[in-house]
């Protein structure tokens, strides 16, 4: 296949099409690689842990000038040119932990010259899972990829999970390990003794899986734990912080003959007290991130 394939390709995903167009729109050159990391989450426990079917994605190529040049349709008004060696300069908020990341991985020798990178997640911020972790291991491999052939063999996956807890120390490692290791309908169970594939598949017992995710201006515990217990009270049988806290969002079981119950539950309780209703996002358990072709 030729480099431009997946940006114009109308069988491939539309979001791989989308950062590998945008690559090329934002920077004037095609795509090396592309790659998509899920999103993670928690599992009522800081050691078990999960993937979702959401992912980021990361389209690249490589430089020879020692400079990086970042991009984000996110943040379409602020990509940014920088340098990988020398004191960092003024860059975007947005930016900061994916330039860390590069020069973390430059230190270390890989890609030295340079790399364009342009990024993408399918949930935003307000969705209350992290999207730092999928990014950073995206931007990770596809930095490695780039490097393939060159000086040296491609890094194992605990190594770049190794640099990425160099570059952000206060990142959250179970969820690393999910983004780089988890497979579909399994959770990782991590411990003393490394980490261990658990069976985690809702679908098999018949329920659904399902974000929660209060819309509030000010969101914060006291709204989540309302929906959270107005979903409990109609039906649902789990929930759980997706986080190590509560924040805008939690996890909920429901058996698949209450979903339509709990949904209006939930909406008519905010609907009546005049707070804007929570979104219910639909989970799959996914697999690690990879190659997009």
């Amino acid at each position: 296949m030729s480099t431009l394939d997946i940006a114009r390709r109308h069988t491939a995903d539309p979001l791989f099409r989308l950062v590998a167009y945008a690559l090329e729109s934002a920077h004037d050159r095609p795509r090396d690689t592309v790659w998509s990391a899920p999103h993670a989450f928690h599992i009522g426990s800081p050691h078990l842990v999960a993937a979702a079917g959401w992912p980021v994605a990361a389209a690249a190529a490589p430089r020879d000038d020692g400079l990086v040049r970042l991009s984000s349709l996110a943040h379409p008004a602020q990509s940014c040119e920088l340098p990988l060696t020398g004191p960092p300069p003024p860059h975007p908020d947005w930016a900061a932990r994916t330039y860390a990341l590069l020069r973390t991985m430059a230190d270390a020798g890989y890609c030295r010259g340079g790399i364009d990178l342009h990024i993408h997640s399918t949930l935003t911020a307000a969705a209350g899972l992290s999207s730092a972790e999928p990014l950073e291991c995206a931007v990770a491999l596809a930095v490695a990829d780039l490097h393939v052939g060159r000086t040296r063999p491609r890094p194992p996956r605990d190594r770049l999970a190794g640099l990425a807890r160099a570059a952000a120390p206060d990142g959250d490692e179970a969820l690393r390990e999910a983004v780089l290791f988890a497979r579909p309908g399994r959770a990782l169970l991590l411990g003393g003794h490394g980490r261990r594939r658990v069976r985690f598949d809702p679908a098999e017992h018949g329920a659904r899986l399902t974000l929660l995710v209060t819309r509030a201006e000010d969101p914060g515990a006291p709204d989540i734990q309302r929906a959270v217990e107005s979903a409990r009270r109609a039906g649902a049988t789990a929930a759980w912080w997706p986080g190590l806290r509560p924040e805008r969002s939690a996890l909920v079981l429901l058996p698949q003959d209450r979903v339509t119950h709990v949904r209006t539950t939930v909406a008519e309780e905010f609907r009546t007290s005049g707070r804007r209703v929570p979104r219910f996002v639909n989970i799959t358990v996914a697999g690690a991130a990879r190659r997009e072709e």
